[in-house]
């Protein structure tokens, strides 16, 4: 009887021990992962920072990042260090401008006044970097360059000015002093009126841009341009700057003068189209029981503003007496195509005629060179 019972204890104790190893097997008695370094929480580098010059103020502008460089999401509650710094030269290492701090994600924008041995002497290059670093003062490195022109720039634009026409906006300026280089000037339109709501369809006008420059052709030599791209009804801003594309170090840079005080313009169309020409007049006698009448045509109006035209008539004068008044035969609203039949004519009477266009803004036109022509007589 002991033997047995010494077997039952000894095949409980292998149960309970197989239990056990089977329990820590399925709570996880496997290999352990490998430890992550902890991250350094270092802002991505911006990539892409931009610079522009005028006159002796250089503008920076760029996008601060969202994540640090584990593809983390910034806080945004949190700011970001940012140091702005610039270079002269390759041997000349990266001198700090300015600390600053963004939110993450935000249009970050500084504006440097250059000093006084960067503002003068001859044209050469100029580097910009923006770095970003962690709480700790760690950085993953400087942005992308930007790079302007130091140096002496261009003499400012002055006494500019702006006169709405039917054919675009004039804008003269004042010429500027000898220049110890070639330059141009860039003008620079910012439309001041609310945007139109886009329309659909393929005929839709495409939305105008808010700001677009123009470089005047000839360099601007002459003091006067214009600037045929404007919209009736919109108001705009005009500034103007003195550039000089030059060749630095093998690269092709501008060295931009700084800008001109601004001229503001509403255009307005309150102008009439233009005159008609070629009217000629053909007379048809009277026959199958029709009466006479005369046939005018001209050169059709190809502006988009024109509304019709409007058409008059009077006898022509007799030998010593002056001409008769102009009477509008037409009718109160404008023909619509460059053609006109008169029924109203008597045979034997000669006949004057002259058109006029109307635009859609109600203004008209000074009449056409008359053409006349006699009704056959009975």
């Amino acid at each position: 009887m002991r033997s047995a019972n010494n077997l039952s204890h000894v095949l409980r104790a292998i149960a309970l021990g197989g239990a056990f190893c089977c329990a820590a097997f399925v709570s996880g008695c496997g290999m352990p992962a490998a430890p992550q370094p902890p991250s350094l929480k270092l802002p991505e580098p911006v990539r892409d920072l931009t610079a522009s010059r005028a006159g002796n103020d250089v503008s920076l502008a760029w996008t601060m990042p969202k994540r640090d460089t584990s593809k983390v999401m910034l806080k945004a509650d949190e700011t970001v260090a940012a140091r702005v710094c610039r270079s002269e030269g390759a041997a000349s290492g990266c001198a700090t401008v300015v600390n600053l701090v963004f939110a993450p994600g935000a249009h970050a924008t500084f504006t440097e006044t250059l000093l006084a041995e960067l503002a003068t002497g001859a044209p050469r290059p100029l580097r910009y970097f923006i770095e970003l670093s962690n709480r700790r003062g760690r950085t993953a490195g400087p942005s992308n360059a930007a790079t302007v022109l130091a140096g002496q720039a261009p003499a400012p634009v002055s006494s500019l000015s702006a006169e709405v026409r039917k054919d675009g906006v004039v804008l003269r300026w004042a010429p500027g002093p000898p220049e110890p280089y070639e330059t141009t000037i860039r003008l620079e339109r910012t439309l001041l009126t609310p945007p139109a709501k886009s329309t659909q369809g393929p005929l839709a006008s495409p939305a105008e841009p808010t700001q677009q420059n123009f470089l005047v052709p000839a360099g601007g030599v002459h003091g006067r341009a214009i600037d045929k791209s404007i919209r009736f009804g919109e108001t705009y801003e005009y500034r103007a700057q003195r550039i000089a594309p030059l060749t630095v170090e093998g690269k092709m840079l501008e060295l931009d003068g700084p800008f001109s005080a601004p001229v503001r313009v509403e255009a307005q169309d309150v102008f009439p189209p233009a005159v008609p020409t070629g009217l000629a007049a053909v007379a048809t006698p009277a026959m199958n029981g029709a009466g006479p009448s005369i046939d005018l045509s001209w050169q059709p109006d190809t502006e988009p503003e024109l509304a019709g035209y409007a058409v008059s008539r009077r006898e022509a004068a007799s030998e010593g007496q002056p001409p008769a008044a102009w009477q509008r035969i037409s009718g109160a609203q404008p023909v619509p195509g460059p053609g006109y039949h008169d029924p109203n004519v008597e045979p034997g009477h000669t006949y004057q005629y002259a058109v006029s266009a109307v635009g859609q803004n109600g203004r008209e036109s000074e009449n056409s060179a008359p053409a006349e022509e006699t009704v056959p007589g009975p």
